[in-house]
């Protein structure tokens, strides 16, 4: 399966790791152009940007409902599993899921989770849906699709940015949304992650005004890998592509020179 990949800039002596971006659901590895790409090229780092299958650009479109996370898992594999050295994975959301699982088999320098999926998974996160908008999740299971949580610019940026978000933003952003498999959605019920089997560093970053995941859940996830998350105020979901996002790309350079990498 041909999968999209934005590449930008070269590996260098003082910056030999290359990182690896993964998008969450809904998005593609466009998410990443604007803002978190550019960042790292000028910090030095080479970077790769995948659209996992049947996102963006990627083969798959036709059967995206029945796509499951190990699939994202064998795409995340197929790119990061021949760089030497091992990358940095950062994977937001349901690319934090990805990442995670990823991570029981496989290794890596480091790893980010971006207001990723939780280590109890998204199971909450339902409910909620559930509780707030009753119909968008009836439609969710009557089409065996996710994109009615976000198929109006006001869901967008209910779910995946802060009140305070420009509305630009939030137009640009939610003009580029996309479906959602249906079996990757159960998946992040019920495969959740296992960190005890992870043998990398990882950082775990959320926001305050997180409309997908709590920062109670971004602290748990965190408290099982057994490290302190940071949590941005006055942020939404979409931490790479809110106003601020230089907060979030900062700490996690500065994170990755703690480590040398």
């Amino acid at each position: 399966m041909k999968l999209e990949i934005i590449s930008a800039g070269q590996e260098t002596a003082t910056r030999p790791t290359p990182l690896v971006f993964v998008h969450g659901a809904w998005h593609g590895a466009w998410c990443w152009e604007a803002n978190f790409i550019p960042f790292f090229v000028r910090a030095g780092f080479a970077v790769q940007a995948l659209s996992l299958r049947g996102h963006g650009g990627s083969d798959g479109r036709a059967g995206l409902r029945g796509h499951a996370i190990a699939d994202y898992v064998a795409d995340l594999a197929g790119v990061a599993g021949g760089l030497r050295p091992a990358p940095v994975l950062i994977g937001h959301s349901m690319g934090g899921l990805v990442v995670q699982k990823y991570l029981e088999r496989a290794t890596a320098a480091a790893a980010v989770l971006l207001a990723s999926v939780p280590t109890n998974g998204a199971t909450a996160t339902a409910l909620r849906v559930l509780r707030r908008h009753p119909v968008q999740f009836a439609k969710i299971n009557l089409r065996l699709s996710l994109y009615p949580v976000v198929e109006t610019p006001e869901l967008a940026r209910e779910h995946l940015f802060s009140p305070t978000t420009p509305p630009e933003i939030v137009t640009a952003a939610h003009a580029r949304l996309q479906d959602e498999s249906y079996r990757a959605f159960l998946d992040m019920m019920t495969r959740l992650p296992r960190p005890k089997r992870v043998r990398v560093p990882v950082r775990v970053l959320g926001a305050a005004e997180d409309g997908i995941f709590t920062p109670d859940e971004v602290q748990r996830t965190a408290g099982a890998y057994g490290v302190t998350p940071t949590i941005y105020q006055g942020m939404g979901h979409n931490l790479m592509l809110e106003a601020g996002w230089e907060r979030v790309a900062g700490d996690i350079l500065a994170w990755l020179d703690e480590l040398g990498v």
